[in-house]
């Protein structure tokens, strides 16, 4: 079998004209794989479209698609997305003109599907208004991110950034605290105020939070850790920053 673990057929398009027609009918393209080198007129249309609609491509082997499908693609195979991604900047605005305190998550560069299902999840049970996540370095949303999710994804807004450091930004200018979550933080969670309109910044599974995003987020909180394994999974973590948040908004 030459299909990659992971990915069903539903999942993706093959074929240049194929996904040419997908993307002019508009279907959520997620991410496009290019043989290296290829040149033909179809393959400076799709590129054209590509770039007019922001859709994230790459350049690789041949080996690499393969690995996925072997049927007649042509070069050039795209991932299709099972939901449509919502704009920040019409996200925020919309939870305050619905007179709601906004909780939201920030994922940097989650590169486990299991442990983006898991979170959305916990993020979906604990009410949290929207999660961002950057376009490049993330773990792809497709249908077995929705499984993991138990469908979770498909009920919570999930916004798709170029550049997760301005989306932070204006977070912040937009009113919202922003806290990460680090080992190298100087504050402990349960500790941290979160009633207010809140951002939880939660970083990838090997090298947590960019010092990028660490730098503009206006806490650095940690969770102690007693044993002897020196971090939770990052889902776990992530549980365990919302539901604080709603049990500081919960209390009487």
């Amino acid at each position: 079998m030459m299909r990659q673990k992971g990915i069903d057929k539903e999942d993706f398009l093959f074929g240049t004209r194929a996904i040419i027609e997908a993307i002019k009918k508009g279907k959520t393209i997620d991410r496009i794989l290019i043989k290296k080198g290829l040149r033909n007129e179809l393959i400076t249309e799709l590129q054209e479209l590509i770039k007019e609609n922001e859709i994230g491509v790459q350049y690789v082997p041949i080996e690499k698609i393969n690995r996925i499908t072997r049927k007649n693609h042509q070069g050039v195979l795209a991932f299709v997305s099972p939901i449509e991604f919502d704009n920040v900047e019409t996200v925020i605005p919309g939870i305050f003109e619905e007179g709601k305190t906004p909780l939201l998550l920030v994922l940097d560069q989650i590169t486990d599907v299991r442990n983006f299902g898991a979170i959305a999840r916990s993020a979906e049970c604990a009410g949290v208004q929207a999660i961002i996540i950057p376009e490049k370095g993330m773990a792809r949303i497709g249908a077995d991110a929705v499984k993991t999710s138990a469908g979770a994804i498909h009920n919570i807004p999930i916004c798709k950034t170029n550049n997760l450091y301005h989306t932070v930004r204006f977070l912040k200018d937009s009113g919202i605290k922003v806290v990460a979550a680090t080992e190298k933080g100087d504050k402990l969670y349960t500790n941290a105020e979160m009633k207010s309109p809140l951002a939880i910044v939660m970083g990838s599974e090997d090298t947590g939070v960019s010092a990028q995003i660490l730098k503009l987020a206006d806490e650095q909180l940690k969770i102690p850790i007693l044993g002897q394994i020196e971090s939770l999974n990052v889902s776990v973590s992530a549980a365990l920053m919302i539901y604080e948040a709603v049990r500081q908004r919960t209390q009487a």
